[in-house]
């Protein structure tokens, strides 16, 4: 009879963790693509069209879509009730041809905010006969034209003086929050969504030139490396294109040499940008 006894409290407390297993399923929100499909080729010039499906979402609620190209943001397009399709969508003029596209769903305003439904969907194509057509006769006269004579270039060595700090960078106020020294001119970079995902959407700019673009942040690591200018302190900027649903605009950034890493946070808003001064020592 003790044999049986536990043996009978461990099957209930089996089917205890299953149905609580189960309940959970039951209750989490989720999203499914299903137009577009791999097979599936947008032309530029006419209207787009998606279709979906949700678990747990109610009619009422909203769902934001994304275009992205290589996991790259190119457009936004759209929130839209979760109404299981819309069609008439306007495709951006700039949306080059290419067979690496996809469309991202995330949920608006969660019940769970620590769980939100998100969903890529699978690569497919887009078409864009005006941009082809402006590349191919691009390239036919780039092929025409006569190269320029090289000019000498003087290779003395003028002394360099670092130039002062930039106050604003397209308008937008920049305040400086750390200074880093590393022994490498090249590092590794990683960035990711601060905290819950809301379609907070990034770009990153060292000393002004973008390294990082139109980057929709996730809880998933993005990498990318930089290449530092060892003469002088090197201006590593984040720039928000939106902010989210919960303002600001917060990334987790980690800087990795072979020898030493910084992880920080960086704030930027629509009027101003956080930027670190990362310099090498010598």
């Amino acid at each position: 009879m003790k044999v049986f006894g536990k043996s009978t409290i461990r099957i209930s407390w089996f089917v205890f963790v299953l149905g609580f297993v189960a309940s959970y399923a039951q209750d989490k929100s989720a999203i499914t693509i299903t137009f577009p499909i791999s097979s599936t080729v947008w032309e530029t010039k006419e209207p787009a069209e998606l279709q979906w499906k949700t678990q747990n979402i109610d009619t009422s609620k909203s769902i934001r879509f994304f275009l992205l190209r290589n996991k790259t943001v190119v457009q936004e397009l759209g929130r839209f009730k979760n109404s299981g399709g819309v069609q008439g969508i306007k495709l951006a003029k700039n949306v080059g041809s290419g067979d690496n596209y996809q469309v991202m769903a995330i949920e608006l305003f969660p019940n769970n905010k620590e769980q939100i439904a998100k969903y890529a969907s699978p690569f497919f194509s887009i078409r864009n006969k005006e941009s082809d057509l402006r590349k191919k006769q691009f390239e036919l006269a780039k092929s025409n034209s006569t190269p320029a004579k090289a000019q000498k270039r003087n290779t003395r060595k003028q002394p360099i003086s670092n130039p002062p700090l930039p106050k604003e960078f397209e308008g937008r106020r920049i305040s400086y929050v750390k200074n880093l020294t590393f022994d490498s001119e090249r590092l590794k970079v990683k960035v990711w969504d601060h905290q819950e995902e809301d379609g907070d959407i990034v770009s990153i700019y060292l000393n002004g030139d973008l390294v990082l673009s139109k980057h929709l942040l996730t809880n998933d690591h993005q990498e990318f490396d930089i290449e530092l200018n060892s003469e002088k302190p090197n201006d590593f900027l984040l720039y928000a294109h939106n902010l989210g649903e919960v303002s600001p605009n917060t990334v987790s950034v980690e800087i990795t040499s072979d020898k030493k890493s910084e992880t920080m946070t960086l704030n930027s808003y629509l009027r101003s940008c956080e930027a670190v001064l990362i310099s090498v020592k010598k």
